[in-house]
């Protein structure tokens, strides 16, 4: 009956669903009630009008998921994806955070960095393929960027299980990162600087599609009392999934 600290688990994508996050993240249960939910129009949530895949209702839908449960202080974990939600739902709803965790994610997406990164650790074949797929997913070059790309995200092999069991929504990521797509248009560097929760920032130095410079970009505008910055190295996307020692760093952060 001990009360523990109560994290909302925040997927990436978008199109994906939480189990892409389940159980990696169970290490977290030691020290705190997990909570995972699918964002809007993905995965087993509502698929509702493609005007309401944006970054501002879901981060509103987060604001009415921890209203509706009645949690006091909630921490909130974005990955990837989630990491733009949980930075949005931060500037939003500074009232209704207790601390943020942002894990490989960065403030503004730019197409010139993640194209470059890709070719730094893929060569130019990756490269080109994250151009074509960037550009407009569709289910051709979805299948090329899978193939080519994403194995570049980390060192660690990918989960099979996991896989299987996931719900993928393609329709939402081919709305939001189509050209002139929100993914190509939200900036949060400014709202970072008022944010008022302590916050920790876990970044991988071999990232190709949040790479370490955006990440840093991103860390910098959060205000130097409340970051805690980690880095590590020969870690991608996800630094968890190449080092375990990354929960450490967060339980702490949890603790303390």
């Amino acid at each position: 009956m001990t009360e523990r600290p109560t994290i909302f688990l925040l997927h990436g994508g978008p199109g994906m669903d939480h189990t892409a996050m389940k159980p990696d993240f169970d290490p977290l249960s030691e020290v705190a009630q997990l909570i995972y939910y699918d964002h809007r129009g993905q995965g087993r949530s509502d698929t509702d009008k493609p005007e309401n895949w944006n970054l501002d209702q879901w981060a509103d839908d987060l604001r009415g998921l921890i209203d509706a449960l009645g949690v006091e202080k909630p921490i909130v974990l974005g990955l990837s994806f989630g990491g733009f939600v949980a930075q949005n739902y931060a500037i939003r709803h500074p009232d209704r955070l207790h601390k943020l965790i942002l894990a490989s994610t960065v403030a503004r997406m730019l197409p010139q960095r993640v194209f470059d990164a890709f070719e730094r650790f893929g060569g130019e074949k990756a490269r080109d393929v994250a151009i074509d797929f960037w550009g407009g997913p569709n289910e051709e070059n979805t299948a090329n960027y899978l193939k080519e790309c994403v194995p570049l995200y980390t060192r660690s092999e990918r989960d099979k299980e996991a896989e299987q069991r996931a719900i993928w929504t393609p329709e939402v990521i081919e709305h939001f990162s189509k050209p002139g797509g929100e993914n190509w248009t939200f900036d949060f560097r400014e709202g970072l600087e008022s944010i008022t929760c302590p916050t920790l920032v876990t970044a991988g130095d071999i990232d190709p599609v949040t790479p370490l410079d955006g990440m840093e970009e991103m860390a910098a505008h959060i205000p130097r009392e409340l970051r805690n910055f980690e880095l590590f190295e020969n870690c991608g996307h996800g630094v968890h999934r190449d080092d375990p020692r990354a929960f450490d760093v967060m339980k702490k952060f949890l603790l303390d």
